[in-house]
């Protein structure tokens, strides 16, 4: 399928796991209405606060969030990327951040746990140490569907163009980006980041993020959007509120420019230079 329509929806998660999947359920059936065929939920959307209490509702992988994003997806006939949510780990008092693409038909055609972890102190701004909770994965996830192939990432990740580079090789013509992305970072890194990967890896991005306030000092910057391979902003949303963003996906634009500004096909594989 050359063309479809793509949504990303934008959160405002807290502590209470019923009541964010509730909102999940309205987001998503709002983006279906609007014909997305493709839905990418942000990272943590079923639980987002103090990590204890996050941790505290990890669920193993074939739990109840997962089925149901599996269940929403069959009922509304899309393609859902269900952002991210805590997996149990091995590890006791950690989980995995763990990302599901899921079918039409409901069912997981792939898992992502989330490589690169956000551990950042910036003085009077940021203080997060994520891998005191989170244990990070370690596979590159790219899965074909019905629809494109789809790369998987979530939030820090999108500091590690390496990662995305590895996708491309993957001949990935969609990424998501589920994320939590913070505001004191997001202000000045969010989109010059998304185009970046976006325009580096000729791809189109889906970056679906958390919004506002979730604890007192976790705030997050929202702006989700949709980016095709020149760069260009397809659908963006605001810093303020949940929503849904949706643009039409033009495989062919992508395979446009791959044709004009073959890129990735310009590639040098440069070694190190003795020392």
């Amino acid at each position: 399928m050359d063309k479809f329509v793509a949504a990303v929806v934008q959160m405002n998660s807290r502590e209470d796991k019923q009541a964010n999947l509730a909102d999940a359920e309205r987001l998503v059936e709002q983006a279906a209405a609007e014909g997305a065929q493709f839905v990418v939920l942000p990272e943590m959307f079923n639980c987002l606060g103090n990590f204890e209490a996050m941790i505290a509702q990890a669920e193993p992988l074939d739990g109840p969030t997962r089925r149901f994003a599996c269940g929403l997806a069959r009922r509304l006939g899309v393609t859902l990327l269900a952002g991210s949510f805590c997996e149990q780990s091995e590890t006791p008092g950690k989980a995995y951040n763990t990302s599901l693409l899921i079918s039409p038909q409901g069912e997981l055609l792939a898992g992502y746990r989330k490589i690169h972890l956000f551990d950042v102190e910036i003085a009077d701004r940021v203080s997060i140490r994520e891998s005191r909770f989170i244990v990070g994965g370690s596979d590159i996830v790219c899965t074909p569907t019905p629809l494109a192939r789809v790369g998987q990432s979530i939030c820090y990740d999108l500091r590690f163009p390496e990662l995305y580079r590895r996708l491309a090789d993957e001949h990935a013509e969609l990424i998501a980006v589920p994320s939590a992305f913070t505001k004191a970072t997001g202000e000045l890194h969010w989109q010059v980041l998304l185009r970046s990967r976006a325009i580096e890896n000729e791809a189109f991005v889906l970056a679906a993020n958390q919004v506002g306030a979730h604890t007192p000092k976790l705030i997050s910057y929202g702006h989700s959007q949709i980016i095709d391979p020149w760069g260009l902003v397809l659908a963006e949303l605001d810093g303020a509120h949940s929503g849904v963003a949706v643009a039409e996906i033009d495989l062919e634009v992508m395979r446009s420019m791959r044709r004009q500004l073959p890129a990735l096909a310009h590639r040098k594989h440069l070694e190190r230079g003795a020392d």
